[in-house]
């Protein structure tokens, strides 16, 4: 089976490039079949390796990975040297590749609007709550009325079920976040796009794209396309990549 991508539909400038990995074209057997790119998961290091020498010719430069933790931290994706925790990168160097991985969490790319600085943020819901979109956007260094946001393959709504503690951790940042949350019995049903978009709008980010309440782009509904750690748990991860072109 071929690499397949998704290709983020924004307006974002025509130097900002983008790619969505699904888990279709790899070479990794299951439970992680097929295009796994973390090394983090139990797959065989050697199938990741040449997962991510497939998709290699797309890009630039090599992705700069990250050991992702569900924090807040964003760091310079040019600066980084080896596998440093952290759950987002920028950059304003071109051919420097921001990628983040998830196979449940939301992914967001984000780029300004004159297509000088692009970032990969990984929100989980502990990161989202946290503020790594708060982060991400403070390092770009750009009015957040100038970014544009593209909300990629996520669980979805429907799907993404909670405990009171989680939604109250929320509610605490911001009584809006109620809008966020169905109940489902003695538990929550909670909706990460509509989180992020209130945290982006917040901010003053009105462009964003991408996935939302729509079930088109759900993690844990899709297993054709997707990885999705709440349904099978030992599972790959996708990636979501952005950098600026020369």
């Amino acid at each position: 089976m071929a690499l397949h991508f998704i290709q983020p539909n924004w307006p974002a400038p025509a130097n900002v490039k983008t790619i969505q990995t699904t888990r279709q074209g790899g070479v990794s057997l299951p439970p992680y079949a097929s295009l796994n790119l973390a090394m983090h998961v139990g797959d065989a290091a050697a199938a990741v390796k040449e997962n991510r020498q497939l998709l290699r010719p797309f890009l630039p430069s090599e992705p700069v990975w990250l050991n992702q933790v569900h924090g807040v931290a964003v760091l310079d994706a040019a600066m980084v040297r080896g596998v440093p925790d952290a759950d987002a990168t920028f950059s304003t160097q071109a051919n420097v590749v921001c990628v983040t991985m998830t196979a449940d969490c939301l992914p967001i790319l984000l780029c300004d609007k004159a297509g000088t600085v692009v970032a990969a943020v990984h929100a989980g819901w502990r990161s989202l709550c946290d503020g790594v979109i708060e982060a991400a956007v403070a390092k770009m260094a750009v009015a957040p009325s100038e970014i544009l946001a593209w909300l990629g393959p996520a669980i979805g709504p429907a799907a993404f079920e909670v405990g009171l503690e989680v939604r109250a951790q929320f509610m605490q940042h911001d009584s809006q976040a109620a809008l966020a949350f169905k109940a489902h019995g003695d538990k929550w049903l909670a909706n990460l796009y509509v989180i992020a978009k209130q945290r982006l709008n917040a901010l003053g980010v009105q462009g964003i794209y991408g996935a939302s309440m729509q079930q088109d782009f759900c993690t844990h509904t899709d297993a054709a396309r997707f990885f999705s750690f709440r349904r099978d748990r030992l599972t790959g991860r996708m990636a979501s990549l952005i950098w600026l072109s020369a």
